[in-house]
Parts: structure tokens; sequence; C-alpha cells
């Protein structure tokens, strides 16, 4: 069973920046799996951010092209997300994944989710 853990949130003034961390746990981390950052704010569906291969190409979403930038490290099973310029409208918990990138951003299926970050962004 994967474990997934997410860290880093917290209230931030619009404009300001967060780096985000997720650790992974659990077997078959052997495998050459991509990496996934999701959000869900309050009433809305849980949805993709930004993505990494295991050969480090990345994909974003549009809504935070060329804010935030996803990163990872091999050696700790490990993914960042660093998110500058936010915006009110990124308040939301923020998830992390892996798998298939197709899967990542298609909606599935996942591993079993963590309990997330929030990340609130005031005005």
């Amino acid at each position: 069973q994967v474990r997934l853990v997410e860290s880093g949130g917290g209230l931030v003034q619009a404009g300001g920046s967060l780096r985000l961390s997720c650790v992974v746990s659990g077997p078959r981390l052997s495998e050459s799996y991509s990496m996934g950052w999701f959000r869900q704010a309050t009433g809305k569906e849980r949805d993709f951010v930004a993505g990494i291969y295991w050969t480090g190409g990345t994909r974003y979403s549009d809504s935070v092209k060329g804010r935030f930038t996803i990163s990872r490290d091999k050696s700790k099973n490990a993914a960042y997300l660093e998110m500058m310029d936010l915006k009110p409208e990124d308040t939301a918990v923020y998830y992390c994944n892996i798998g298939d990138m197709e899967l990542l951003r298609n909606g599935g299926p996942f591993n079993t989710w963590g309990q997330g970050t929030q990340v609130t962004v005031s005005s």
C-alpha cells in the first residue's frame, strides 16, 4: 500500500509564495512512476495541478503555468511544488499521488490519497 504524506501548506497573502512537499513510501517504489500534485477547493472536484515524469519532464494545468514549479528527489521518494505569485483562487487542499502520467492527468485510478495540506491565500 502506497502512503502519501503532504506538508508545507499555510496561510499566505496574495502574491506570496509557498513550497509544498510530498513523501511517498510503500512497496514497488522502484518502478519508474510519475508524481503529481492536485488540489481540491471547498465544494469542488479534485483537479490536476502539476506532474513530473520519472525522466524529469513536467506538465502543468493552465491555471498555474508560469507560477508553479514541480520538482522531485528520487533518492528521497519526494516531490515538491514551488508556488509563486499565489492568488486567492489557489486556495485549496493540496494532494500528491503517483502513477502513470496520463492516468494522473485524466482522472485516475489513483492510490489512496493522503491527508493533504491546506493552502489559504488571502486577498
